[in-house]
């Protein structure tokens, strides 16, 4: 499927740079899934006068008014990026591909978290939240992938490269039929448990599960959500700064041409105006930039 603009995150930012874009008559897909937004479990109350109202009513309302300016909402979590010639090259959890000529980062900064002991003591000493960022310090060792769903999935194929031995730890697997078929064509072992404890000495060394197995490892990695900011942004070569925000220009493109980015990506305050007015600059600015390369 060809687009001129796909957007990734359908939350606020997302949503809005939809609506722009899609005015601007150019090709439109917004890439995401609405309920993953944190904007579905807020309460709005300090936004442009609309009164206290629920997030999830401003979303479908949201949704409604993208589609009907004419975008296309495909509601799967994104997989990969490739950079190509005339624009990039996405494929979806359905193992759907799609191109575009620009692309819009609005995922939100979410990275859920286990919450179990040792997470914190060994983040980034063998505990990752980014599968695409650390794959390659993991050659020949032994790895776990904690998630259930699709994301998870591609993050233990992917490690399967580098990795000596890859476990799957989840207490469901509900990834698509597509990534699943993949993982069992592997030699990957799918783990039905989930974690109570990840512990080592200067770096990760093992982890306990609930099933009472101990899991000797290299690594961690929590795989809870959809694709963070920093695996989106280092596979179209942009480097978050170390507070993991994405810098862009007044337009809200970023430091690779066709790249845009919005809402809470771009940094504080995390409020829904900014969201909104980012998402508006973006979608217009991506609108712009399609337009002015057919020329």
């Amino acid at each position: 499927m060809n687009f001129d603009v796909i957007i990734i995150g359908a939350g606020p930012a997302g949503l809005q740079a939809a609506m722009h874009a899609s005015r601007k008559k150019v090709k439109v897909c917004v890439l995401g899934k609405p309920s993953n937004s944190a904007l579905e479990r807020a309460e709005i109350e300090n936004y442009f006068g609309v009164g206290m109202m629920k997030g999830k009513d401003l979303i479908e309302t949201s949704l409604k008014a993208a589609k009907e300016f004419g975008a296309q909402v495909l509601e799967e979590d994104l997989l990969t990026i490739e950079m190509a010639e005339g624009g990039f090259k996405l494929k979806t959890e359905s193992l759907r591909e799609l191109t575009s000529k620009a692309l819009i980062l609005a995922p939100g900064i979410s990275r859920k978290k286990l919450n179990v002991e040792g997470e914190k003591e060994f983040h980034g000493l063998g505990v990752s939240y980014c599968a695409t960022c650390d794959c390659n310090f993991f050659k020949k060792k032994t790895v776990a992938v904690l998630g259930d769903a699709s994301m998870a999935a591609s993050a233990a194929l992917l490690l399967r490269e580098y990795a000596s031995k890859v476990y799957w730890v989840a207490k469901e697997f509900t990834a698509s039929p597509q990534l699943m078929e993949k993982v069992k064509a592997t030699d990957i072992e799918m783990v039905k448990a989930w974690p109570t404890k990840i512990y080592g000495e200067q770096t990760v060394k093992g982890m306990l599960l609930d099933n009472g197995r101990d899991l000797t490892l290299n690594g961690v990695f929590i795989e809870l959500g959809a694709k963070g900011v920093a695996d989106l942004a280092m596979e179209v070569n942009i480097f978050p700064d170390e507070n993991g925000y994405i810098a862009v220009d007044r337009s809200c493109a970023t430091g690779t041409p066709g790249v845009f980015a919005c809402g809470d990506v771009t940094g504080q305050p995390w409020q829904l105006a900014k969201a909104v007015g980012e998402g508006c600059v973006a979608g217009l600015a991506a609108a712009n930039y399609v337009k002015k390369e057919g020329e």
